[in-house]
């Protein structure tokens, strides 16, 4: 099974050998079926909000995440990109929408379990990100 993971010590560990379960059984991946996935992932994730809008719905499990909130809390975003994103993800399943029976109507918007199984890339991303941002402090 493949394996990719960051120790405390910010060391990488990498065993590159990407598995699919068929029937079953796993099975190594064929380097076209790795770059098929690959390309999906990308495709899904890939963009300036995704990751972000996953992330902030994470570290806010406990709390009420209503279009608004998130719109506040989410720096930069647009109401149409967030509208967008948000609806992409729960296409995906990545994310709940609930609409509140309140009035006036109120939507909140949950990461799913499903959704939960991004997190390790997201942390492997901005665990990389905070190495990528000391390393180019420290060329200057």
């Amino acid at each position: 099974m493949g394996y990719l993971g960051v120790t405390g010590n910010s060391e990488l560990t990498i065993v590159i050998m990407a598995t699919l379960t068929i029937n079953g059984k796993p099975e190594e991946a064929s380097c076209e079926q790795e770059l098929a996935a690959l390309r999906d992932s990308i495709e899904l994730l890939g963009g300036k909000w995704k990751l972000i809008i996953l992330r902030h719905l994470n570290n806010h499990r406990l709390e009420e995440n209503t279009f608004k909130k998130m719109q506040r809390d989410i720096l930069g975003i647009s109401a149409k990109m967030l509208s967008k994103e948000l609806y992409d993800l729960e296409m995906n399943l990545l994310v709940s929408r609930t609409v509140m029976n309140t009035k006036p109507a109120k939507v909140n918007y949950a990461i799913t379990d499903y959704g939960l199984t991004v997190l390790p890339v997201n942390e492997i991303l901005v665990q990389w990100g905070l190495n990528h941002r000391q390393k180019i402090k420290e060329r200057c």
